[in-house]
């Protein structure tokens, strides 16, 4: 898969996990490249764990793969973080 494909794909994953996991509002484009991206590697290593190789499969499957890491990855890093909202009091 050439590295454009790479891009297209973590975008849109990273972009629907922040949907998913309600911190859209937080991230911009490059976030959302960056979170899918990792996110698709991060869920290829936890498929390959179980036995299943996800690559070579199409776009599809590694959509989904990169879908699926992309939403572990932001619920770790809000696990981690906590919810740091800010409120105004006025």
């Amino acid at each position: 898969m050439s590295i454009i494909a790479w891009i297209i794909i973590g975008g849109l994953a990273g972009w629907i996990a922040s949907k998913i996991m309600g911190t859209d509002a937080q991230q911009g484009v490059v976030l959302n490249i960056v979170v899918g991206v990792i996110g698709g590697l991060l869920g290829g290593w936890i498929l390959g764990l179980f036995g299943t190789n996800p690559m070579g499969n199409g776009w599809l499957v590694s959509f989904f793969t990169a879908l699926l890491g992309a939403c572990l990855l932001l619920f770790g890093v809000k696990a981690v973080t906590g919810n740091r909202t800010v409120t105004s009091t006025r």
